[in-house]
């Protein structure tokens, strides 16, 4: 399983934490979430592979919220940070281990927004709403039109 799915996950777990020293570590305990709660997946909800991916991003999203994460950051020397933040930028931008960024230049560039807020960076429609200055109801009206769309765009990319 390590062998087919890794990569994937590996890719997904980066562009959220953008940092490969974390996501190495995030990898070994997604992998560990999966093996405890495989008795959890049901085929009837979806495939996987989408499972996986879930388990992967809300695992990264996790860490990045968590204190002893935050704490770490305030914690680092200034030379550190700074050399960590120019790696990270250049990983972010040319890393695409699973091909998305090319379905996700198929949505408008605020629906893409959102799709990055929400699914990347881990935050909730009240947080997008109020970090754009955009109504609740705006942002859950595009998210769910974004991700129809997406939906459309998953199935002519395969």
């Amino acid at each position: 399983m390590y062998d087919h799915y890794a990569g994937a996950l590996y890719g997904v777990v980066l562009r959220i934490v953008q940092s490969k020293e974390y996501t190495e570590e995030i990898i070994q305990d997604v992998f560990v979430k999966i093996w405890n709660a495989i008795h959890q997946y049901d085929s009837s909800k979806g495939k996987f592979y989408t499972w996986m991916i879930n388990i992967a991003r809300n695992t990264a999203i996790d860490y990045l919220k968590s204190k002893g994460f935050q704490n770490e950051l305030k914690n680092q020397p200034l030379p550190d940070f700074v050399y960590n933040s120019a790696e990270l930028s250049t990983a972010n931008n040319s890393s695409d281990f699973i091909g998305f960024n090319n379905v996700l230049k198929g949505l408008e560039l605020d629906k893409q927004e959102l799709i990055d807020l929400a699914y990347y960076q881990g935050y909730t429609q009240n947080e997008i709403s109020e970090k754009l200055k955009i109504p609740l109801g705006t942002v859950k009206t595009k998210m769910r039109n974004a991700l129809m769309k997406l939906k459309d765009l998953l199935k002519d990319y395969q």
